[in-house]
């Protein structure tokens, strides 16, 4: 095993959320942010609140910078696309809006359907004035969290990290 896979990349955003004092995490159920997920449940400082559509989670963030909480919008790059009407709201109204998604699409997809938000969604996240920024490598990512929250928080703006399918690794679902 080398350096680099033994890098824990979740920890590295759980520890960026810590130091930004993110209070709020909202999300879709997703496997690639399961556990990072599980050490905000686990956090007593941390709310986690599960969404049935990605937009939501917008608004709740939203509501929540009005209130003095921040919070992030963990999703999949296949919700990006519910996620368009509503990411209009931070960036008329200045608030920071922050996103960690994980990328469908790419590297070594089986899901045809996957394909055509995984290959938009950076194009559609920049249309939408959103900061993009994206880690390919674990042990880029605490970095580039943290550069996107200082960024979102800091200047009132719209930023999203892409966490790349190669970084992930490619879902496989077989029979069985």
């Amino acid at each position: 095993m080398t350096a680099t896979e033994n890098v824990d990349w979740h920890c590295d955003i759980f520890n960026v959320l810590l130091s930004q004092d993110i209070s709020l995490v909202t999300h879709v159920p997703d496997a690639g942010h399961s556990r990072l997920l599980k050490m905000c449940e686990d956090h007593d400082a941390m709310q986690v609140v599960t969404l049935t559509s990605e937009q939501d989670g917008v608004g709740i963030l939203s509501g929540a910078w009005a209130g003095g909480r921040k919070g992030v919008l963990l999703m999949q790059s296949s919700g990006v696309g519910n996620t368009i009407n509503a990411i209009a709201l931070p960036a008329a109204c200045r608030i920071p809006f922050l996103t960690i998604v994980s990328m469908r699409g790419e590297w070594g997809e089986f899901v045809p359907w996957q394909m055509p938000m995984g290959q938009g969604t950076p194009g559609v996240l920049d249309a939408m004035d959103v900061r993009v920024f994206r880690a390919d490598r674990r042990e880029e990512v605490g970095e580039t969290v943290e550069a996107a929250a200082n960024l979102a928080f800091n200047t009132r703006q719209s930023a999203a990290v892409l966490l790349s399918q190669r970084m992930i690794g490619a879902k496989q679902f077989s029979e069985g």
